[in-house]
């Protein structure tokens, strides 16, 4: 800063020139900008630190104190001195006449004022105001300090460094850079009142958080207020000395004045003493005389509250209060009483005692008003704990009253819960009448049940009448369930009633309508059973092979229509049994549930039944008409093949008797029996035209499905065979005649013999067939001489029956005896004719039998003869030998 000024303010304090102590006093008024900042609010926060005592303070140091009166009232605050009177007018004139009042004060205390004039600080210059308050300040609060010889500036520094030495991190030399990280301050803070920094926890490169903390503790615990910015002393190269000075100092006078202020006040303290003690008591009889008063008047309305509480455990509280106030609450109030008396007399006797006027008491608190009230509190507690135990004891008799009201309505109300809807129930409306006894058992069970509840409904009313009678705070919700239920019961039984009779009645109507169903299902069953049956018959499919038999099947019929008028009555009766049903179903409205439980047979189903069978009487009539009318054209064709057949029957019969007779009886020649045999054979030819008819007449029996016929024993099948054996006899015994003229012929036999043979056969054919058993042809051969064991007569049947049927033929039987007679061997002939071809071989080949023998003849013999296979055979030599025997079989069969 420029140390050549051009106009200089000298600050002569007298005896003491500053100027010498320090050059930057006088600093020239251009100030650095951040020093006057600083200045600024320092001043002006050391301003308002004694301002505030008159009850003001400035906002703006050169505007504030432009008129003087503030000024005024500082210097009058700081010197403790009036000053003389200022002017109250608003103009220049009295403005600058204060502002000269103040500045001939401060210059009236030994300080030279040099170039300050009153006009520079009602113009508001900042330098000059800023100048005139440090002038103050030095005067005021820095010049009169004294520390070992040294005072002012130099004794400030001095104390500082005295009191920071122990302080190892706090090295005070100056007003400037020596404070910059804060530890000067809380150091001389935590020097005086240690407990209000912890001065262990700061740091020396934390400079922000010392001065914040010494700032706020300052102003917070030892009323200096902030005169600082930490921020601007952090910034700042080198911070405002002035305002540093002016900071420090306030905590000079805080600490230093201390001491004097501690010793001036036990001075006073031991004058006061005695008033404060009085006062004191006083004061304590006045506040306890009014606590007691308003306990008292609190208490007593509480005791003379006799209005009962509805609970037991609201009643019991009041008694559990009242306890507490017998044994907690009225005992220390007591001892107040007492206490309140003993102080006033005591507080009378030292009054008297330093010659004071006695005490007395305000309006209303005398001993004697205390008394009083105190009495009133007695009386008013009197009787209350027995009011208290008898209502505990009507509650108790109510809560169990009520309680046990509340039980049985609970029990009564569960168990008609449903009940009203159970009884308006119209279940029997559909209820068949085993379900109508079931209900009725139901419902009296429940009207027994019922009656046995009377009992409780009677005590829920008598508890509710009791409960009126004791003034139950909750009778009115009591009474009305008590109405309630009594409405309900009185219900209950009309609805009852009402129930028991639907109930009987309804069962006389289900038990008339049983009857009635049951009639129906005796009376339907049969007739149901009749028209099944007359439909049965009138549809049965009847097969008749007789007249008799449709005119037996009319007869029947006939006696059925008759019995239709008294079926019809029997229908109408039954139908009349089910209108009447229906009749009781419509008038008393019964709800029929199901059917009839006797039948399943329903009027619809009987008269269905009746239509069928009135549709199939007419039906019936119709086919008994057309069956009669067939039946005799069935007749008819019997008739027509019976008058034929029993013509061709016998006639067939006939003929064949008379053919065997012709073959048996061997009237004239071979010769003559075969012309009457063959004129038999025209005749019978002759018939067939007769026997075509019959089979024309058959054939419409059999379309006519005509399987019997009485009027003849004859069946086209007997006359079929019968036919069929008759061409067969005709044509075999025509054979059998010829064979024998052959057979005759050929052996030589006379007539005479071949009668005798006939005659034998006739004789030993015992059964008159025409043929000869075993048995009777072995008696044959004895009776003819032959002597043969089993043997023999076997080898003798294989000639004669060689196919094993177990007869001899005529035929087979002349063969046999003309064998016998003639004695020839064919094969052995044969065999030797064989040999001779042979070259008297045992065998023949082929070519040879060619060469000899017709081609024809030869190629026969050579497909039936087999090869040779005896030890002189040779390749394709055959056995002429075993073919001889064969031939010979051949010929014999």
């Amino acid at each position: 800063m420029d140390h050549h000024h051009q106009q200089q303010h000298h600050y002569d304090g007298g005896e003491n020139d500053y100027r010498q102590q320090e050059d930057d006093w006088d600093r020239d008024l251009l100030l650095d900008p951040a020093w006057e900042k600083q200045q600024r609010k320092t001043f002006t926060a050391w301003c308002n630190s004694h301002l505030r005592k008159a009850g003001t303070q400035i906002e703006n140091i050169e505007e504030d104190f432009r008129d003087g009166l503030k000024l005024m009232l500082l210097l009058e605050v700081i010197s403790g001195e009036r000053l003389a009177k200022p002017e109250r007018g608003k103009m220049r004139v009295h403005k600058i006449s204060n502002v000269n009042k103040a500045l001939n004060f401060i210059a009236s205390k030994g300080v030279k004022l040099v170039s300050i004039g009153a006009e520079e600080i009602v113009d508001g210059n900042a330098k000059m105001t800023l100048g005139m308050i440090w002038t103050i300040i030095l005067r005021f609060a820095i010049q009169d300090i004294s520390v070992e010889e040294t005072s002012a500036k130099e004794g400030l520094l001095l104390w500082c460094q005295r009191k920071t030495a122990p302080y190892k991190n706090v090295n005070i030399q100056n007003f400037h850079i020596s404070w910059k990280d804060g530890l000067g301050f809380c150091a001389l803070i935590h020097r005086h009142r240690p407990e209000l920094i912890d001065y262990g926890k700061l740091r020396k490169d934390d400079p922000m958080t010392n001065l914040n903390t010494a700032f706020d503790v300052a102003e917070k615990y030892l009323d200096i207020p902030k005169m600082l910015d930490a921020e601007d002393i952090v910034g700042t190269a080198r911070p405002d000395e002035k305002a540093i000075m002016t900071y420090v100092s306030s905590f000079y006078h805080a600490f230093s004045g201390a001491q004097k202020a501690e010793t001036a006040a036990n001075r006073i303290c031991k004058v006061l003493a005695v008033n404060q003690e009085n006062e004191q008591l006083m004061e304590d009889y006045e506040k306890l005389a009014s606590d007691l008063l308003e306990w008292i008047r609190r208490t007593i309305p509480w005791l003379e509250n006799r209005v009962p509480e509805n609970t037991m455990q609201a009643m019991q509280q009041k008694l559990e209060d009242f306890r507490d106030y017998r044994r907690l609450h009225k005992p220390p109030k007591v001892q107040e009483k007492c206490q309140l008396e003993i102080n006033f007399n005591t507080l009378q006797t030292k009054l008297r005692l330093s010659n004071r006027p006695a005490f007395m008491p305000s309006e209303g608190k005398m001993v004697s008003d205390i008394s009083n009230a105190w009495g009133s509190l007695e009386g008013a507690e009197k009787g209350y704990e027995e009011w208290l135990l008898n209502e505990i004891r009507r509650l108790e008799r109510l809560d169990h009253l009520a309680e046990k009201f509340r039980q049985k309505a609970a029990i009564h109300e569960a168990w008609t819960d449903g009940k009203e809807e159970m009884l308006q129930q119209k279940d029997y409306e559909t209820a068949s009448l085993s379900d109508i006894k079931a209900l009725l058992k139901k419902h009296e069970a429940f009207e027994s049940d019922l009656a046995a509840h009377q009992d409780r409904v009677e005590q829920i009313a008598a508890i509710a009448q009791e409960l009126n009678e004791l003034e139950y705070y909750d009778s009115p919700s009591v009474n009305a369930r008590c109405q309630q239920i009594c409405d309900q019961w009185d219900s209950l039984g009309v609805l009852t009633q009402k129930r028991s009779e639907a109930l009987q009645r309804t069962e006389k109507l289900l038990e008339t309508i049983d009857q009635l169903y049951l009639e129906f299902a005796k009376r339907a069953a049969p007739f149901n059973n009749w028209m099944e049956g007359a439909m049965e018959d009138l549809q049965d499919t009847f097969i008749v092979h007789t007249i008799e038999e449709i005119q037996g099947l009319s007869t029947a019929h006939e006696q059925f229509k008759a019995t239709l008028p008294e079926a019809d009555k029997e229908r109408q009766a039954i139908l009349g049994i089910h209108n009447e049903i229906a009749k009781i179903v419509q008038t008393y409205h019964v709800n029929m549930a199901g059917t009839n439980p006797y039948t399943t047979i329903n009027p619809q189903e009987i008269n269905a039944k009746w239509d069928k069978v009135r549709q199939l009487v007419p039906q019936r009539d119709q086919a008994l008409i057309e069956e009669h009318a067939r039946q005799q054209n069935n007749e008819r064709l019997r008739r027509q093949f019976a008058n034929q057949a029993n013509v061709i029957g016998p006639w067939i019969q006939t003929k064949m008797e008379e053919i065997g007779r012709i073959s048996i009886e061997m009237h004239g020649t071979l010769e003559d029996q075969l012309t009457h045999l063959r004129q038999y054979e025209k005749s019978i030819v002759n018939y067939k035209p007769k026997i075509d008819q019959l089979e024309g007449d058959h054939q419409l029996i059999q379309e006519a499905l005509i399987f019997d016929n009485k009027h003849t024993n004859y069946t086209m099948e007997h006359i079929r065979v019968g036919w069929e054996q008759l061409l067969t006899t005709i044509a075999r015994t025509i054979n059998e005649i010829e064979n024998q003229v052959l057979t005759r012929d050929a052996k030589g036999i006379s007539q005479e013999q071949m009668n005798e043979f006939r005659a034998s056969f006739n004789h030993f054919d015992r059964k008159r067939t025409g043929m000869m058993d075993a048995e009777d042809f072995r008696a044959c051969l004895i009776s003819m001489g032959y002597n043969m064991g089993e043997a023999e007569f076997a080898r003798i049947m294989s000639i004669v029956d060689p196919n094993r049927l177990g007869v001899i033929t005529f035929q087979a039987f002349i063969d046999f005896m003309s064998r016998e007679t003639a004695d020839t061997d064919t094969a052995d002939q044969v065999m030797a004719s064989f040999k001779v071809l042979a070259g008297d071989k045992n065998y023949i080949l082929a070519d040879e039998l060619r060469r000899e023998l017709p081609a024809d003849q030869a190629e026969y013999c050579i497909a039936r003869m087999t090869p040779y296979t005896g030890p002189d055979a040779i390749p394709g030599a055959l056995d002429y030998m075993s073919f001889s025997t064969a031939l010979y079989g051949e010929s014999d069969l």
